[in-house]
């Protein structure tokens, strides 16, 4: 069974073109799908691409109404 990539705080910011402070802010929320190991936060790729697909159709039904 392959490994699922964990993604670091850095990481998670690059990919939404987010500042790492606010990446954090919203993971310390529950905003973001991701857990603290070891101290540190880590993010499932796969949640992450999930959660911003369900972002992006949230944004689309907005537009129409």
């Amino acid at each position: 069974m392959p490994r699922e990539k964990l993604l670091t705080i850095e990481e998670v910011a690059a990919y939404l073109r987010l500042n790492r402070f606010t990446v954090y802010r919203m993971a310390e929320r529950g905003e973001l799908p991701g857990a603290k190991l070891a101290r540190r936060w880590r993010f499932k790729e796969r949640e992450i691409e999930q959660w911003l697909e369900s972002r992006k159709k949230r944004s689309k039904r907005r537009q129409r109404s």
